[in-house]
């Protein structure tokens, strides 16, 4: 966590054996005892107070946002693992927003052969 011009690490608990692997994930973690309750955000995906930051553009922009003053506070978390992708996938589970931010971004399009 970035605030006031200095690095902090959050260690939080462990989440119970139980828990839902899509609740073991930091940016899960983060949202359900920091960014709700402290914060008083509950939708990331609608609320204005909350912005991300692309893993490419670095803990630098992050500094760079909170001491210009455009942000109070910056999060940087671990990217999720293929292993946790994974266990989420068999278990059928749906990724939080933004957590599946990859780089760099695929083409797409659309093509058609001629058969």
């Amino acid at each position: 966590m970035y605030l006031a011009g200095q690095w902090h690490t959050l260690a939080l608990t462990p989440a119970p054996a139980d828990t839902p692997e899509t609740d073991r994930l930091d940016v899960s973690r983060l949202q359900d005892t920091v960014i709700a309750p402290l914060l008083g955000i509950a939708d990331v995906r609608t609320d204005k107070r909350i912005d991300f930051v692309g893993g490419a553009r670095g803990t630098a922009e992050l500094e760079r946002l909170v001491d210009s003053g455009k942000a109070a506070v910056a999060f940087s978390m671990f990217p999720v693992g293929v292993d946790q992708l994974m266990r989420i996938s068999d278990e059928g589970g749906i990724m939080p927003p933004k957590s599946t931010w990859f780089e760099p971004k695929l083409r797409d399009g659309l093509l058609s052969h001629l058969l």
